[in-house]
């Protein structure tokens, strides 16, 4: 989008910034080796930041979905909202440690169909209630309560949405750049299908 605003602000420091969003800051250092670049633009809002964070993490713990559903519901939020940050980030993920099919994965990137009749449930219940802003139809939910999942699993979508815009939209502002690690996944919005 070359009329698209780009925020100013400055990536966050991590060794200038303020405790509450230094502490986070230094724990994902210890957790992924890194601080994602994402994390430093978002640090500008603590609030934002701690939303994020939080119902991530709420979502990852609490949600019933396997590692593999999770990283698709993500994907999926990533691939709609057309976040190539998020959709480079959350494809090594799924490669390295929720384990998703790589086929799951490539049609999600390619906006084609997916083979694994429960993750394209997942992923298309979860496109639905993007596209649709929160009214998805019945045949959206249907085949999602037909492959065993829950109406309380829906809800669970819609707190992965909220996150998920959260961290895709701060990334369209900022024009995030991909961190290093998750360079060979990157992804082109150009390449999304409303598939």
């Amino acid at each position: 989008m070359s009329n698209a605003y780009r925020m100013s602000l400055p990536a966050v420091d991590v060794s200038t910034a303020p405790p509450r969003v230094k502490e986070p800051l230094e724990e994902a250092r210890k957790r992924m080796g890194m601080i994602p670049n994402m994390y430093t633009r978002m640090a500008n809002s603590p609030g934002m930041f701690e939303t994020y964070l939080h119902g991530y993490e709420r979502f990852r713990k609490d949600s019933g979905f396997t590692p593999a559903e999770q990283e698709v519901v993500f994907l999926s939020i990533s691939a709609e909202n057309g976040c190539e940050y998020c959709m480079a980030a959350h494809s090594v993920i799924a490669d390295t440690s929720s384990k998703v099919p790589r086929d799951a994965t490539e049609a999600i990137r390619g906006g084609t169909v997916i083979a694994d009749a429960k993750l394209r449930a997942v992923a298309g219940l979860t496109r639905a209630v993007v596209a649709t802003r929160g009214h998805p139809a019945v045949e959206d939910v249907k085949p999602f309560l037909e492959a065993g999942y829950t109406e309380r699993q829906v809800l669970e979508i819609v707190l992965a949405v909220a996150v998920k815009t959260i961290s895709n939209y701060a990334n369209h502002l900022f024009e995030t750049p991909v961190d290093a690690p998750f360079r060979a996944r990157e992804w082109k919005a150009s390449r999304r299908s409303a598939a």
